[in-house]
């Protein structure tokens, strides 16, 4: 089962997803666990990328250390939702 938590951490990657990348909210809406983003999306290149995790720290009040991501991290939407579930969760 899917925690409250999990939800709020889901949705709040598909906002940053959204704005930072200038998504639809239908496009990010229909993201899935295994909708494939960096290499997939054009909007999200390895510039975007920044955006993406900086945005993510500011509305989940996380910290991202270089260190803390890999080739797997941005591969899908649902890796990209547990990582920064982990991260939510002090990981």
């Amino acid at each position: 089962m899917i925690s409250e938590h999990h939800v709020e951490v889901e949705a709040t990657v598909r906002g940053v997803l959204r704005d930072v990348l200038g998504l639809s909210d239908d496009r990010v809406a229909a993201f899935d666990a295994i909708t494939p983003l960096f290499g997939a999306l054009p909007e999200l290149d390895s510039m975007a990328v920044a955006g993406v995790l900086t945005e993510l720290e500011d509305r989940l009040g996380i910290v991202i250390d270089d260190d803390d991501i890999d080739g797997e991290t941005l591969e899908s939407f649902g890796a990209l939702t547990r990582f920064a579930v982990a991260k939510a969760d002090g990981a």
